[in-house]
């Protein structure tokens, strides 16, 4: 869980079992730990109101390319390979099918537009350790596998890319919602190869070099899921105005 802006939260653990909230060094993601004995049935509920903040980038701005040796350090990690995102296999596809595009935003829409338009989004079809190469292959898969695609072939073209996992508003059915971000004029850029949510109703969880580095949930030994609600609505319908198609087109980043 990041940091948001203005907010409130609550963990509700039901029966009452004792839990952890720690942080990693250098990574601002918030974990919760916790142990549970065998045979004991549990629920956790976790409820937060928070103020999403948002820029909108005029493209003009972001047509000039960063060179590498000019990225701030806390970036190049996102710029090699990962468990789920081999960019290193993926060059000569990526080069060949995205390399002579003009600039790294014009680059990375492409590569939006092109899972969108190749990979078929099927609930069931992958699990836990498919990857980006997996998923180039049988051209199938989830709102993860479409992320992990993105940011494979981001890197392949040296842009740093980075996973994005959240909570999406009129999400049909709801569940959590992956994304993909890319670095690019100095800004974190969202992209939603998707196009499942709508582009001002996200709340970020948390950033990762992918999945498994920001999972939902991790489970160790015999432990079964057996239900899940998600929910992620605005506080109240009046003032809230979903972006029309025209400006989910446009260059955003998220706070």
């Amino acid at each position: 869980m990041s940091e948001p802006n203005n907010y409130s939260e609550s963990i509700i653990v039901t029966p009452a079992i004792k839990f952890e909230e720690f942080t990693l060094k250098n990574l601002g993601t918030r974990f919760v730990k916790m142990e549970v004995k065998q045979g004991v049935f549990f629920t956790i509920i976790y409820q937060t109101e928070i103020d999403v903040r948002y820029t909108i980038y005029d493209e003009k701005v972001l047509l000039k390319s960063t060179p590498i040796i000019n990225l701030d350090n806390e970036v190049l990690p996102f710029i090699s390979p990962s468990r789920h995102c081999e960019s290193d296999k993926l060059s000569e596809f990526a080069t060949n099918e995205f390399g002579y595009l003009p600039n790294e935003y014009t680059k990375a829409n492409a590569i939006k537009e092109w899972i969108f338009n190749t990979v078929e989004y099927k609930s069931g079809v992958t699990n836990s350790s498919t990857s980006a190469c997996d998923t180039l292959l049988e051209k199938v898969g989830v709102c993860k596998d479409f992320a992990h695609l993105g940011i494979a072939l981001c890197r392949a073209l040296d842009i740093p890319a980075r996973y994005f996992t959240g909570y999406a508003h009129n999400i049909n059915p709801p569940d959590f919602h992956a994304y993909f971000e890319a670095y690019i004029g100095g800004q974190w850029l969202f992209f939603d190869p998707t196009k499942l949510a709508v582009a001002n109703g996200l709340v970020k969880i948390a950033n990762g070099k992918d999945a498994s580095e920001v999972a939902v949930a991790s489970y160790f030994g015999n432990v079964t899921c057996t239900f899940m609600k998600i929910e992620c609505n605005p506080t109240t319908t009046a003032g809230f105005k979903p972006f029309n198609s025209e400006l989910d087109t446009k260059a955003i980043s998220y706070e």
